[in-house]
């Protein structure tokens, strides 16, 4: 392996990071929902995730930058919502709590591997 082939920071370093990063624009929008569900005709949006993450991961892998904001999307009221609001305060919650826990562990799993990188490069000394 030559110095200019390796790299210190792979491509699983590069897709939890922009995991992260989704997941923090997720936070944001689910906040700004849970703000607005008593506002009149607010359209609650929300970045679908599974369908952007491999896009994102896959730029990340190329070094690129991947835009979030074109693949926001608004989500229509239902039909029965007299005031136009399409915010759902228990979807909400679900999705609020669903991004906690999976940016947790990706957090968790990213200071772990940090971890065994200090180890490594202390030989193996605490």
């Amino acid at each position: 392996m030559t110095p200019t082939t390796f790299r210190l920071f792979d491509s699983v370093g590069a897709g939890v990071h922009q995991a992260l990063d989704l997941r923090q624009v997720q936070h944001a929008l689910s906040a700004a929902n849970l703000a607005n569900a008593d506002t009149p005709g607010y359209r609650a949006r929300e970045l679908p995730f599974g369908m952007f993450l491999a896009d994102a991961v896959e730029a990340a892998q190329r070094g690129d930058s991947a835009s979030y904001t074109d693949q926001i999307r608004e989500i229509e009221p239902v039909a029965w919502a007299l005031d136009g609001n399409s915010v759902s305060p228990e979807a909400e919650a679900v999705k609020l709590t669903e991004n906690s826990l999976f940016y947790n562990a990706l957090s968790t799993g990213m200071s772990r591997h940090l971890a065994l990188l200090r180890f490594a490069a202390s030989n193996g000394r605490s």
